[in-house]
């Protein structure tokens, strides 16, 4: 009985306050029973009770006077007068509206509740030499956790050992599976599929990304947007105008209904409620869907952004190398070029030997344990060579040519070549066995998918310009550029250069947002209008000075989020001047006039209360799907 209670407390008050008035109603108007007093009080005295006392707790909270105590002047008002009914349905309406915001707040808890509840219990903790179970609890950062096919993943952490992989569609909203291995980023909550991995454990609750989700819809409500800043200016002086008005109003009609029902009908419900609701269930809706909005805000600003400045590495691209185009002199000797290739690469530590490793391993089907060990030997601005069994090997840049200045009848397609994947932005390298050229092979950092459809998509949402801010040099910004349809870019740029750079946008009258994802993207991401981080595999740095937070590397994701705050702020706008200030005004005038009783203008007003909630209520369910583009974007996240 007690969890049935605790369960559902949020109801109990309402739903009783409920029956109680419609019984009220029904005695009041149609069944005619001889009571030692109205049935109405009691509603009025349970209702006007809880009201008075959150009125005043508030009060006191604020240290100043609200405009809830418009609704306490209501209450005492109709109570003095005799109608008790109306003082009833008057506390049962805030009563109620309170009740459709926790409801709506409860709803955007349910969705992150949904994501813990993808928090194992218990886990798998290496201690000793043995993996034993042992509550989520007693794990700490540094543990070594494992994982096998099935499970979901109980910490954030690295890949010690193993390969598995892994469904991450609870947290980033990408809903296909991603393969990972040793050293690759896992998130709690997400499903290994297939494989065993054991994973040194880096963060644990509050710290890890359910953590930040739920830490962010939490704060919401406490960042406020300009929106709801003026909504509460709005409701400092709407005390004493209304006040006013009902001093005027008696002096001028010397009827006191009126002035009750003044009173009644200008209780700021409608006001208070118009932008929390809204901001909450939008966030709550983005936090489903894997994006972090850090509160209302954010919202409204991103509603009005114009301009959208992008970093390159991380964020247009994927911010590693990869092995792009290739062209062997002899195709025939095709085995001889990748074994050339995977001798010099195997040991490697540079990004683009890695790169080259993985292509090799990946698309070539090559065991790298097959691949004997060298003598390995940096070659300082040119690249890396290695000696094995009296032959030389080696895999560098142009500079090999200059030594070797060979002319055959491959020469020209290799100049060719290293010319035009320069020219491209690209890292050209040629591969040499006792310096015989073998042939040439490519490295760059490659765009995202759904780079160049989110661009247009994102035209279509009303950004007027893109801008690409880099620190590479204007050969790959421009290739980049006319890669993914972005018309302008500034190359060459230090992390203050950015700064300066937004600054002069901003001081152009444009609305921007950066989008970046390194410790040098945060400068510019906190002075921007909005700042997005790209990614929760980013820069913690770029994470927290973002206001917004792309949880998968996904950038079509940011078309949806657009969307939604676009929507969300017209949805503010809707319940602050229909639902609040018209509906307000208008039933005041008609007050003031004689045509409201303060029973109909209860139920006009509250009336208007409830839709200011329900209208928020429809962000939670939001979903953005645009098929105007053939591209037919599947940014929408079930």
């Amino acid at each position: 009985m007690n969890r049935f209670i605790t369960k559902n407390k949020i109801y109990i008050l309402p739903m009783t306050l409920l029956l109680l008035n419609i019984l009220a109603i029904l005695f009041h108007f149609f069944i005619k029973i001889s009571l030692p007093f109205p049935f109405e009080i009691i509603p009025l005295i349970i209702g006007g009770f809880v009201v008075i006392r959150s009125t005043l707790l508030a009060t006191i909270k604020k240290r100043k006077v609200t405009a809830g105590l418009l609704v306490v002047l209501a209450l005492i008002g109709t109570t003095y007068v005799g109608e008790y009914l109306s003082g009833s349905i008057v506390s049962f309406m805030m009563i109620f509206g309170e009740f459709l915001e926790d409801l709506t707040m409860k709803k955007t808890q349910n969705a992150v509740r949904s994501l813990i509840k993808l928090v194992p219990h218990k886990c798998r903790k290496k201690i000793g030499d043995k993996f034993e179970l042992v509550s989520i609890r007693e794990v700490r950062p540094g543990d070594i956790i494992q994982v096998i096919a099935g499970e979901k993943i109980p910490v954030d952490g690295i890949i010690n050992n193993g390969q598995a992989t892994i469904n991450e569609a609870a947290i980033t909203g990408e809903s296909m599976p991603v393969d990972k291995s040793v050293h690759d980023k896992v998130f709690v909550g997400t499903l290994n599929e297939n494989g065993v991995i054991e994973i040194l454990t880096e963060k644990i609750g509050n710290e890890t990304i359910l953590g930040q989700i739920i830490k962010t819809v939490k704060n919401a409500q406490e960042n406020k947007g300009n929106v709801q800043k003026t909504a509460d200016r709005f409701a400092e002086f709407f005390l004493p105008t209304i006040l006013f008005i009902c001093f005027l109003t008696a002096i001028l009609t010397k009827d006191i209904m009126r002035v009750m029902s003044i009173l009644v009908i200008a209780c700021p419900c409608a006001l208070v409620l118009a932008t929390p609701t809204a901001v909450i269930a939008s966030v709550g809706n983005a936090a489903k869907k894997g994006v972090l909005i850090k509160g209302g805000v954010v919202i409204e600003e991103f509603a009005k952004v114009t301009t959208i400045c992008f970093d390159k590495t991380g964020t247009i691209t994927k911010g590693t190398p990869e092995v792009v185009d290739m062209f062997i002199c002899d195709p025939s000797k095709k085995e001889q070029f990748l074994e050339a290739l995977a001798i010099v690469e195997k040991n490697s530590g540079h990004p683009i030997g890695k790169s080259i490793v993985k292509y090799l391993v990946d698309k070539e089907n090559m065991d790298m344990n097959n691949i004997p060990n060298g003598e390995f030997n940096m070659l300082f601005g040119r690249g890396v060579k290695v000696k094995l069994d009296e032959k030389i090997y080696e895999v560098s840049n142009r500079r090999a040519l200059e030594e070797l200045n060979f002319e055959d009848s491959d020469s020209e397609k290799i100049y060719e070549f290293l010319d035009h994947e320069e020219k491209l932005g690209r890292t050209a390298l040629v591969v040499l066995s006792n310096k015989n050229i073998l042939g040439c092979l490519s490295v760059a950092d490659t765009v995202r998918p759904y780079i160049k459809d989110a661009i247009n998509e994102l035209k279509t949402l009303g950004i007027e310009d893109f801008v690409m801010l880099t620190g590479d040099n204007e050969y790959t910004a421009s290739a980049i550029c006319e890669e993914v349809g972005i018309e302008h870019f500034k190359s060459n740029l230090l992390p203050q250069e950015k700064l300066d750079y937004i600054k002069k946008l901003q001081s152009e009258g444009k609305h921007v947002a950066m989008i970046g994802d390194g410790i040098n993207d945060a400068p510019a991401l906190t002075l921007a209008n909005v700042g997005i981080a790209m990614g929760m595999a980013g820069t913690d740095i770029a994470s927290d000075a973002s206001d917004i937070t792309l949880m998968s590397d996904r950038i079509d994701f940011l078309c949806e989020t657009l969307a939604l705050s676009q929507r969300t702020y017209s949805i503010i706008k809707q319940n602050i001047w229909v639902f609040a200030v018209l509906v307000n005004i208008v039933g005041i005038l008609l007050s003031g006039l004689g045509f409201l009783n303060p029973i109909a203008a209860a139920i006009i007003h509250n009336a208007s209360s409830i839709f200011v909630v329900l209208n928020s209520s429809r962000m939670l369910g939001y979903k953005y799907k645009n098929d105007r583009t053939s591209s037919k974007l599947s940014i929408q996240s079930n």
